[in-house]
Parts: C-alpha cells; sequence; structure tokens
C-alpha cells in the first residue's frame, strides 16, 4: 500500500537538503513515488504560494494567510496527493498540514486547535502516514538562513527570532499531538546520517503495510 510521509521542521533545519538527498535514496532503493511540496504542489496552489509568500505582501493579516493556505492545501489534495496514493505511488511531501499549526497557529498565534480546524475541512481525511521532523535550534536555523546567502528568502524568513521561537514551541505541541505519526530527527546531524535514518524508517513503515 502506499504511504504519505512529509517532512517538517523550522526554517533552516536543512529540510530543503536532507529532502534532496532523500529523493536520490529513494530513487536508489526502487521506490515509485512522486515529490511535492507547500504551499504548492499543483499548478493552482502554486499561484497562491506566490501570494502568501511573496516579498513586499507584508501587509497580509494572519486568518488571510492561514485561509490562503489551506486553500491551496485543499487543491493540492485533491489534485495531486489522493490521485497518486490511489495510483499506488508513495508521496513525498516537503510541509504539509503541521507547517500551517505551526506558523499560522502557534507563530501567528491564531491557535493550533482553530487552525487544525479549518485545515480538517480542506483535507478531510488526508493526513500523512509518517511525518518527519528535522530538529534544530531556531537560533541555528536562522544563523544557517542568513550565512546561506543562495537561498530563496521568502517573506515568513524576515520575521524575527521571537516568531520562530513560537514556530518551534508550537511544533513541539504539534508532535504531542500527533506521536504515533511523528519521528523527530535530529538536524545537526549530516545530511547523510539524517537521510539514511529516514530512509531505514520509511522502508519499515512500507513493510508494516504490505
Amino acid at each position: 500500500m502506499a504511504i504519505f510521509i512529509s517532512l517538517e521542521g523550522p526554517d533552516g533545519s536543512g529540510k530543503t537538503t536532507a529532502l534532496a538527498l532523500l529523493i536520490e535514496k529513494m530513487e536508489a532503493a526502487g521506490l515509485d513515488f512522486i515529490k511535492t511540496r507547500e504551499p504548492g504542489g499543483s499548478p493552482i496552489s502554486e499561484k497562491v504560494r506566490d501570494i502568501v509568500l511573496g516579498i513586499g505582501n507584508e501587509e497580509m493579516d494572519p486568518r488571510t494567510e492561514t485561509l490562503l493556505i489551506a486553500g491551496a492545501r485543499r487543491q493540492h489534495v485533491v489534485e495531486k496527493i489522493r490521485p497518486a496514493l490511489e495510483a499506488g505511488q508513495h508521496v513525498l511531501c516537503d510541509r504539509f498540514v503541521d507547517s500551517s499549526l505551526a506558523y499560522q497557529g502557534a507563530g501567528r498565534g491564531i491557535g493550533i486547535k482553530e487552525v487544525l480546524d479549518i485545515n480538517l475541512f480542506a483535507i478531510e481525511d488526508t493526513f500523512p502516514d509518517k511525518t518527519y521532523y528535522l530538529d534544530v535550534p531556531a537560533e541555528i536555523g536562522l544563523a544557517r538562513i542568513a550565512a546561506n546567502k543562495g537561498r530563496e528568502v521568502n517573506r515568513l524568513d524576515k520575521e524575527d527570532v521571537s516568531f520562530h521561537d513560537k514556530v518551534q514551541q508550537g511544533y513541539e505541541e504539534i508532535i504531542a499531538m500527533f506521536p504515533d505519526r511523528f519521528v523527530r530527527v535530529d538536524g545537526t546531524r549530516s545530511p547523510e546520517e539524517i537521510t539514511d535514518t529516514i530512509l531505514m524508517d520509511i522502508l519499515d513503515t512500507i513493510a508494516d503495510t504490505e
């Protein structure tokens, strides 16, 4: 049976680097999967991504931001994620619903439960089977962002450290809410070690569903 996998982490967690290497390893393992991302992942959802993350949209209301992302997520689910799973393809997604709970629910102060309720309407029962959380202190993550001059900087990256601290605290609450789904991975380790850990767990999860 196909499984739905998401990668989560605060900004600067090394998620993008780990994701690229994980894709290589999943391909080498012969897994049939698609890779996708949020916000975005489908043509309509990518247009919403440009609005939500675009520099110059700093006046966006937090609830507007939350609703736009939830709407993009709905389109992503029905247009790409569910069809892939139904076709027997695993789905590897760079961020999913937990990012909204952490960034808008905790970071923006809307409330994790309130943002979860909005997203339950959007995704219905389409939750990841496994979510890998790359865990790094907010200070390290922001230092990595500052040092990576070639990295695309979006509107959320420009928030101060207090916002990112709230996001990280939010993730801790979310992990406690969904302990069976989350796997915490030490984001200070090398990309090779991180992706080996994730791949082994993915293969074990797939084996358990067969």
